[in-house]
């Protein structure tokens, strides 16, 4: 595989896991979920509701659906272009998350 596949590839999961999380972002705040905090994302794949500060039953259904994409697509990532190519790639959009949605990392309500 060339260098020049190998980065489109990688720009191409990047934006794939960047739109994947995005909507992750979104469907955390409106389920008032800390989706950055220890121990959130294992219990929403556990499929864990009381987590959320609000009752909304498809959002969170939604939202461990997408998560279980972006670890079907981290996974691929691995697999293609390597696991330190996919773990900076993963890197990289969880710190954009982070600053666009500053909220998923603290506690609920906002204060």
């Amino acid at each position: 595989m060339s260098i020049e596949n190998n980065s489109y590839r990688a720009s191409r999961i990047a934006i794939n896991l960047e739109q994947i999380d995005h909507e992750l972002a979104r469907l955390a705040r409106l389920c008032q979920l800390p989706l950055l905090q220890r121990g959130v994302i294992e219990r929403v794949l556990h499929g864990d509701a009381t987590v959320c500060g609000s009752d909304n039953r498809i959002g969170f259904a939604k939202l461990r659906d997408l998560l279980m994409l972006h670890f079907a697509v981290r996974q691929k990532a691995a697999q293609e272009l390597g696991q330190p190519e996919a773990a900076a790639i993963e890197s990289y959009v969880v710190a954009r998350l982070g600053k666009s949605f500053p909220e998923l990392a603290a506690d609920w309500p906002p204060v």
